[in-house]
């Protein structure tokens, strides 16, 4: 009697790389849900793209729309800036000469403002020295390349050392914002928690005719850092 075993027909959907009933079930879920949406494949795609939209925007970047003039001539009122919101995750912080955008409520207004972070926590700012400009840490700014034409560093003298974890914010076009320097008796002294920044504005996306990369000016660059704690005078 033959005893070789007789080969017995294996179900294909077990061989590496068939398309069994195993591997066409991964999209099954899809495929149910298209049927049972009104429009089928073409709503749940543009779903898809919103759901994905709106994840990009809680998380990643958000639009934001320039509600006033206080950061022209750089940002102009309509102007939609593109806010890189993960710009000060995992241990980045805020930087001189950055253009932010945070939540306002308790500090400025319930609302979202947009200015130019000037000093971080530590820093010693004073406006102004003998020729007009801003000091921080005892180096002198030079503005020119983005302060509104004909505005001075500031009006209102101010002498003030910011905390650790706050930020000290200007407007661009000083003559016309609200900042920092009007909120020094406030709650906080007018310094902006660093957890209540949304994010970073890197891009200005709308209208077309001012689209650019917004970059951190080189007027901060030889800003020394804060002294030790205790050594401002």
């Amino acid at each position: 009697m033959d005893t070789e075993a007789q080969p017995t027909q294996r179900d294909r959907s077990s061989h590496p790389g068939s398309p069994g009933a195993e591997g066409r079930s991964r999209f099954a879920w899809a495929t149910r849900l298209a049927d049972w949406l009104p429009g089928g494949r073409i709503t749940l795609t543009l779903l898809t793209g919103l759901a994905f939209l709106l994840v990009l925007n809680a998380f990643v970047v958000q639009p934001f729309q320039i509600p006033s003039g206080s950061m022209e001539q750089g940002l102009r009122i309509g102007d939609r800036v593109l806010v890189n919101k993960v710009a000060y995750r995992f241990g980045a912080q805020p930087r001189r000469g950055d253009v932010i955008v945070f939540d306002g409520t308790g500090y400025f207004g319930d609302a979202d403002y947009v200015k130019r972070v000037v000093g971080v926590g530590g820093d010693h700012v004073v406006c102004c020295d003998k020729r007009g400009r801003l000091e921080v840490n005892g180096r002198p700014v030079d503005e020119t390349a983005f302060l509104y034409p004909g505005d001075s560093a500031s009006s209102v003298p101010f002498d003030v050392v910011v905390p650790p974890g706050r930020l000290f914010v200007l407007g661009d076009h000083r003559s016309d914002s609200s900042d920092s320097r009007d909120h020094l008796g406030s709650p906080g002294g007018g310094m902006i928690p660093v957890g209540d920044v949304i994010g970073r504005a890197d891009w200005i996306l709308w209208p077309y005719r001012h689209w650019t990369h917004l970059t951190r000016p080189s007027a901060y660059a030889r800003v020394p850092d804060a002294p030790a704690e205790g050594g401002h005078g």
